[in-house]
């Protein structure tokens, strides 16, 4: 390219009169170029067009934005990697500056680094929801770092609660390894409860977790997330790089990939600030051991076992053994299961329903059901009140779908048949059921308003009290009538 110094050398001698050879020995230009710079002092280069590696790939890169707009260049890269890209990463990130507007105001702090197991940092991100069939649940994610080494450790929950923050902090400690000597917290209401400037009234439970491992709580000021800025950028790695182009099924399937991405990807990628990848600069730090009796950090609450042998849980139903009905027992629950508790005994565990309105049950209390309902009919008094006939037997299965007391039910309509005779009780029983009243209550009312009571005369007491007690079936007058028909056909 022609310097401008040489252009203005060429205009000058050809007005000065020089030719176009003159000019040319002078300068030490070929007469081509001289000629050229003499007709346009300015003439346009041509402008190259360069076949981009990237090309063949645009079409991939729009779909993935589709997908997600602000999926970062790295996971780009991951995905077209496979389709045979060999360019650097750099041509990505020019592209994606051009169709987007990609500016992100970096405000400047000081830099300060913790010594190896000092420090871990904490926060929670939220990530959208999950979808068990008609129900959506929030979805969290509990960022822990190591701050010497960036080592990260991820927990994906639908529940923000302080038994939820212990839980996944113990996963933490034992992911790693061992406990920090103190741990770095915003202003999140399970670690602090109150602050007034420098003066800070931590959460009591929280406390309580961190005293059994000796660890030592800091509070970030308001509005300062630079001063717990290792875990902000773990976040925001996290949404960069694990989130995209990714699906689930249920909080099990979040969990399990994500615990392959630390493996295969987070922990082992060279990071920029250290230079070195966090599981080789973890491996120099040390935690403190962790105490040989760990707490349990299980949600836990004192249910009532319902007429259905079932308790209610977080919008679903848990069954317990029917025997149980009416007790009060100790329901702990984690991420994956839901645990009964009777005197500190177990009595029943279930895999976590995420659903709602649903009702889990075991098979072994539905059989136990049975079995009890099979043992009631079984029972004389039953046997003497269903021998009254049809619709005797028709509300007492009644009773037993209202969950009503059946033995105590009986012993009432069976008084009020001694009052007022079978055929008015009958008719009771059955207007009772058009009304869908079921219970002796409801029979006792009808009777009252409607019939009269039989004269009653007490029978003879006897000295035994059990043979007092003896109550026969009602005697059925068409077994009577076969009888003879079937005598007089044999006499004839």
């Amino acid at each position: 390219m022609i310097d401008r110094q040489s252009v203005f050398e060429m205009h000058r001698m050809k007005n000065d009169g020089f030719s176009i050879r003159k000019i040319c020995n002078t300068l030490g230009i070929s007469p081509k170029t001289v000629v050229k710079y003499l007709n346009d002092p300015n003439p346009r280069r041509k402008i190259v067009k360069r076949v981009s590696k990237l090309n063949p790939f645009k079409d991939e890169i729009a779909r993935l934005l589709k997908v997600d707009p602000k999926v970062s260049a790295v996971v780009i890269k991951q995905r077209i990697d496979k389709l045979g890209f060999d360019g650097e990463i750099t041509i990505i990130r020019n592209y994606l500056r051009k169709i987007r507007n990609d500016f992100v105001y970096r405000q400047p702090f000081i830099r300060f680094e913790s010594l190896p197991g000092k420090q871990i940092q904490i926060d929670w991100g939220h990530f959208g929801s999950l979808t068990y069939g008609n129900a959506n649940r929030k979805l969290y994610a509990m960022a822990v770092t190591e701050s010497y080494s960036r080592m990260l450790y991820l927990e994906f929950t639908h529940s923000q609660k302080q038994e939820t923050l212990h839980q996944c902090l113990l996963n933490a400690f034992r992911f790693m390894g061992g406990a920090p000597k103190e741990i770095v917290v915003d202003n999140m209401l399970t670690a602090v409860t109150e602050r007034q400037g420098r003066l800070i009234r931590f959460n009591d439970a929280f406390l309580d977790f961190l005293r059994i491992f000796k660890i030592f709580p800091v509070a970030c000021n308001v509005r300062a997330p630079h001063e717990k800025g290792k875990v902000e950028r773990s976040i925001r790695y996290v949404r960069q790089n694990f989130w995209p182009l990714r699906s689930f099924k249920n909080l099990f399937d979040v969990q399990r990939q994500v615990i392959k991405w630390l493996d295969n990807v987070a922990n082992v990628r060279v990071h920029q600030t250290t230079g070195q990848s966090p599981k080789e600069r973890f491996a120099g730090v040390l935690m403190a051991k962790l105490p040989g009796l760990l707490p349990d950090c299980r949600e836990t609450c004192r249910v009532l076992v319902h007429k259905d042998f079932a308790v209610r849980f977080d919008s679903n139903a848990y069954t317990a053994p029917p025997w149980t009905i009416g007790k009060h027992i100790t329901l702990k629950a984690d991420q994956s299961t839901v645990t009964l508790y009777y005197h500190q005994k177990k009595v029943a565990a279930h895999n976590r329903c995420w659903e709602k309105k649903k009702r889990i049950e075991i098979p072994a209390h539905n059989e136990q059901v049975k079995k009890l309902q099979n043992r009631l009919w079984q029972d004389k008094h039953v046997a003497a009140f269903s021998s009254m006939g049809q619709p005797a037997v028709d509300f007492l299965h009644c009773l037993v779908l209202a969950r009503q007391p059946i033995k105590k039910s009986i012993a009432r309509l069976l008084s009020l048949k001694d009052e007022y005779g079978s055929f008015s009780l009958l008719y009771a029983l059955e207007k009772a059921m058009e009304f869908k009243a079921y219970g002796a209550d409801y029979v006792e009312n009808i009777l009252y308003q409607e019939m009269t009571p039989k004269n009653h005369h007490l029978p003879v007491k006897l000295k035994n009290d059990e043979l007092n007690r003896i109550r026969l079936t009602e005697p059925c007058l068409a077994d009577y009538d076969a009888y003879i028909i079937k005598r007089k056909e044999k006499n004839d």
